[in-house]
């Protein structure tokens, strides 16, 4: 018997997400700071370090805010499973009945909702109620917080490297257009590829998370320009 192969991409979900988000927050938040402190008449050396001190600053915040992000998802689901685990010890019954209501409410009949509550239950009766009641599968859960944290982190930094890399070698009006352009193309190609590894379209990802970085910098330029007259 030929068995037919299919390929998901649900499984990439937990660390797709912390790289692309960490890499497009770098690439964003770098260049528009970058931009907004050359646009304010800074000298090159104050641009660079104002664009090294965002690299460092936003990777830790990054890398901060995932842990204690993914920390808290991961308490809150062994919460519920501790709690399921008791009502399936307290209450054997009255969980196979709900297991067996949510069958039915998908289209089974009851005779045969019956039947797949008890064969499931028999096989694993935790996972089975952790995913139809709670929606918590081996491919949502599993959160490792110090893997998004050092992800988002390394993606970070790398995304944030590439418009300060831009920023030092050109100055002035030069050093803005060359970072807002470098952070667009990166920008574009970024969302091409998160959106190819996920399997999703790629112009639409590309056209979206672009045209939110021109806005970032286009903000962040005005008002470093505006601050930079005042001064």
């Amino acid at each position: 018997m030929n068995l037919h192969r299919e390929t998901h991409r649900t499984h990439r979900i937990g660390w797709l997400r912390a790289a692309v988000l960490g890499a497009n927050d770098g690439i964003v938040s770098t260049a528009s700071l970058i931009i907004g402190v050359a646009a304010s008449n800074s000298t090159r050396s104050q641009v660079l370090v104002a664009g090294m001190a965002g690299l460092v600053a936003g990777a830790m915040s990054m890398a901060a805010g995932e842990y204690v992000s993914v920390s808290s998802q991961a308490d809150t689901e062994a919460a519920d499973l501790d709690r399921e685990r008791k009502e399936l010890l307290d209450r054997p019954e009255r969980e196979l009945e709900e297991l067996s209501a949510v069958y039915v409410s998908r289209g089974l009949d009851a005779d045969l909702a019956d039947a797949v509550a008890m064969g499931l239950t028999a096989h694993d009766s935790l996972g089975s109620h952790a995913r139809e009641e709670l929606g918590i599968s081996d491919t949502t859960t599993a959160a490792r917080p110090v893997q998004a944290a050092f992800t988002s982190a390394a993606t970070f930094a790398a995304g944030a490297a590439l418009p300060l890399l831009a920023a030092a070698v050109a100055t002035g009006a030069a050093q803005i257009a060359l970072v807002a352009i470098t952070a667009l193309v990166f920008l574009a190609v970024l969302g091409a590829v998160g959106a190819t590894v996920g399997g999703a379209p790629t112009t639409v990802a590309a056209a979206r998370v672009t045209f939110w970085g021109a806005l970032a910098m286009a903000v962040t330029a005005a008002i470093g320009s505006a601050f930079g007259a005042v001064v």
